[in-house]
């Protein structure tokens, strides 16, 4: 047996970097920390045309009809570029629940979510549609029916907000196992985004130790330097396979996949925010500066390491799982 991604999975991918590369740098993510409402560049219109939005949309409905197996490796990618869009609420979570997807394949009708009763959503801003938790069903409800209140997030680019509605003005679209099947579609895409990330500090803090000179030499032949980015690479690289498997898990209905996208959440999650503070000392004071582009993807790395459930709440899962 042949476990691995298949050629036209990797060359999606390598569609999607290109994609991102060019309409979503470092500038379309800082620009977003600065704008009070709305979307910047064009790379989610541009997502929704490579069907990427509707990836997990059945072909009847004008989808693409795959499976989570494709669309992990296209949501570390928008971890790699930090993409200020809602691309797990929407394209993960929302497009598996809706009957008529439609209207949300190209990015013209926006989903953004959230897993608890307590109602903060990311993106709050860039939202048409707004997919929220109400006694353990998920609720479909639209913006002219809620009541957005913006709340402090460490990162500026994923403006969050708390929502406030009525479960009578929204439309149930999920319970029981379908309801428990989108959070494990969340965190497992906020596990891919996490990968994403910490490839790209590490990229950044390679880059940077190797320009960096002191002594007349580059910091990266500094052994303390070596120790710290091999640490975060044997991280990256215990966690990938983890998300791998959590997403063959879903695609095929594994019946332990909650325990395979704990397992993916935490490590992910751990890698991130320790290749977010190896890259912080290897940048030393340039790594503090807002006009450097470093704390972009660290601020991002926190904020989703908390999100859809923070290590210890998938550890303990995954401990319950066991005994």
């Amino acid at each position: 047996m042949r476990f691995a991604f298949t050629d036209d999975q990797i060359a999606f991918r390598d569609a999607v970097r290109e994609l991102l590369a060019k309409e979503c740098p470092a500038t379309v993510v800082r620009e977003a920390w600065g704008v009070d409402a709305g979307r910047v560049g064009r790379a989610w219109p541009s997502l929704g045309e490579m069907g990427v939005l509707g990836l997990l949309a059945p072909e009847s409905a004008g989808g693409l009809g795959l499976s989570y197996v494709d669309l992990v490796l296209l949501l570390e990618e928008t971890g790699y570029a930090a993409l200020p869009e809602p691309i797990v609420e929407h394209a993960a979570v929302a497009m598996p629940l809706l009957g008529e997807p439609s209207a949300f394949l190209g990015g013209d009708e926006t989903v953004s979510t959230s897993f608890s009763d307590e109602a903060v959503v990311p993106y709050a801003d860039r939202a048409d549609q707004f997919l929220l938790v109400h006694d353990g069903a998920w609720f479909m409800a639209p913006r002219a029916d809620v009541v957005l209140t913006p709340t402090d997030s460490v990162d500026g680019a994923r403006r969050l907000a708390r929502v406030q509605w009525e479960p009578e003005h929204g439309t149930v679209v999920g319970e029981g196992p379908a309801a428990a099947a989108a959070f494990e579609r969340g965190a497992l895409g906020t596990a891919a985004q996490l990968l994403g990330l910490t490839r790209r500090m590490l990229d950044m803090t390679v880059e940077y130790a190797t320009d960096r000179r002191q002594f007349g030499v580059a910091i990266g032949t500094f052994q303390a330097v070596k120790h710290h980015l091999a640490d975060a690479r044997v991280a990256l690289e215990f966690a990938r396979p983890l998300v791998y498997r959590a997403a063959w898990s879903l695609a095929a209905g594994d019946e332990d996949t909650a325990v395979h996208v704990s397992m993916a959440k935490a490590t992910a999650s751990d890698a991130a925010v320790l290749m977010a503070k190896h890259a912080l000392q290897c940048h030393g004071a340039i790594g503090y500066s807002f006009e450097y582009d470093l704390h972009l993807f660290m601020k991002r790395a926190w904020a989703l390491a908390a999100a859809w459930g923070d290590a210890a709440l998938h550890r303990g899962r995954v401990g319950r799982a066991i005994l």
